[in-house]
């Protein structure tokens, strides 16, 4: 697991009218980092978005609908786990959770099935030049976004 990534696994409350479910509280241990902005983003199925980076800031997503395919690269030089990368699925049919990364952290996503609602949660707010983007095939993270499988 990569330094500083966290999850929290989240309570749903389901009854006759449907389910309740809390994602974030800021008592939550998982929120330390503060609040700077809510966004809300609507991605169509087989979309890639990646890599993307943050200078400062911590983010935090939830899935509301849809799945994807996280993809977290350690980009952070003084990292125990700086280089490495893990994968896992979020939304539908998965472990309700939101999950927790910090800056120096490149992230991406593949809508398995969509489309796909995301809320993210971010520390501060946008500012284009606290944000860093990397193309989604780039030889500094060699992660090949058409393989099917997790790892």
């Amino acid at each position: 697991m990569i330094q500083g990534i966290e999850f929290n696994s989240l309570s749903t409350h389901t009854d006759e009218r449907g389910f309740f479910r809390e994602i974030l509280r800021n008592t939550d241990d998982i929120f330390k980092g503060g609040f700077g902005q809510i966004s809300h983003s609507i991605v169509l199925q087989d979309v890639i978005k990646a890599w993307h980076y943050h200078k400062y800031q911590t983010q935090w997503n939830y899935v509301v609908d849809g799945l994807i395919k996280v993809v977290l690269h350690d980009l952070r030089k003084d990292s125990l786990t700086f280089g490495e990368t893990v994968e896992f699925l979020a939304g539908d049919y998965q472990e309700p959770i939101i999950y927790c990364f910090p800056a120096g952290v490149a992230h991406g996503y593949k809508c398995l099935s969509g489309p796909m609602n995301i809320i993210y949660i971010t520390s501060g707010i946008y500012d284009p030049a606290e944000e860093g983007r990397i193309e989604h095939n780039t030889d500094l993270i060699k992660y090949n976004w058409l393989d099917k499988r997790i790892k």
